[in-house]
């Protein structure tokens, strides 16, 4: 299956985004903490050039702790500021502020040379459809200020946030890019909602996850539904097995005892998506440190 969305509006959200950025001293960035680079539009470091740089690990929680760690080194090695947090529950967000004031310290510091005191930074918040967005800023504001969703495309248009008087917010529109190299990118985005559920074939999508998931939780099937992952086999039929499995187990029949692949696809991606599977994340550094021939410590 061919994993891409790219609907209309996000051509013009990225041009509002470029019309806005010289107004911008900072720019947030969310990433999905379970797929961290590949949750990454590209884009976006293009378009942050010269300005100030936080990564949020968002939705932490439904990720590998120990993995949450080793993306957070990953991403200041790279001289980011890094920050996990959970913006559904509030966890990390006390510390935002400050790293914000850490992240524009210069700029803060020429301002005061300049005899500017007191503005407020302006901050544009990004990333892909579904990653958190909204829900962050609702949670950072401590007031409903946007509107949120568990699919992508809520937002649509941008929205300046007076959060305090040392920061304002610009919320965007969660874009992708318009193609994916990678077709594993786009899969992986996939998994965690970032695309339109409707256009993709869900008995597909759930037999790649099973694959993905195995490759560093192979017993997560077991202890969830009872159902072995057989090592040694090809892996598209060990992953058919596995799904045949969870349908028996969680009775996904259509007429009489006819197996309904759709609806145990559909129940497994959920369990996925909402951290019934347990905490799990698909991508680790090393995997794209060797991929680039980068030093891995």
């Amino acid at each position: 299956m061919n994993y891409q969305w790219y609907p209309g509006h996000m051509t013009k959200a990225k041009r509002m985004m470029q019309e806005d950025i010289k107004l911008i001293d900072l720019i947030i960035e969310l990433v999905d903490a379970r797929i961290p680079l590949s949750s990454r539009n590209p884009e976006i470091d293009e378009l942050g050039k010269n300005k100030s740089r936080i990564i949020l690990l968002n939705k932490s929680d439904l990720a590998d702790a120990g993995y949450n760690g080793r993306w957070t080194e990953y991403f200041k090695k790279k001289g980011f500021f890094v920050l996990e947090i959970n913006a559904r529950t509030g966890a990390g967000m006390k510390e935002i502020q400050g790293l914000v004031q850490e992240a524009c310290r210069e700029k803060i510091e020429r301002d005061k040379k300049r005899g500017i005191v007191n503005r407020p930074v302006r901050a544009m918040v990004v990333g892909i459809p579904n990653v958190g967005k909204s829900t962050f800023i609702n949670s950072f504001a401590k007031k409903a200020c946007t509107k949120t969703g568990n699919k992508p495309g809520v937002t649509k248009g941008k929205q300046w946030i007076r959060l305090n008087k040392s920061l304002d917010l610009l919320d965007t529109p969660g874009i992708l890019w318009p193609k994916f190299e990678d077709q594993t990118v786009g899969m992986k985005l996939a998994f965690i909602g970032s695309m339109n559920d409707d256009i993709i074939i869900v008995r597909e999508m759930a037999l790649d996850l099973i694959k993905h998931v195995a490759d560093r939780y192979p017993r997560v099937f077991e202890e969830r539904y009872g159902v072995a992952w057989k090592e040694g086999q090809n892996g598209t039929e060990s992953a058919f097995e596995v799904l045949t499995g969870i349908a028996e187990a969680r009775r996904c029949f259509a007429k009489g005892e006819e197996i309904d692949y759709d609806k145990a696809a559909a129940l497994f991606l959920d369990d996925f998506r909402s951290g019934r599977l347990g905490k799990i994340t698909l991508e680790v550094p090393e995997d794209f440190e060797r991929m680039n021939g980068e030093n891995i410590q």
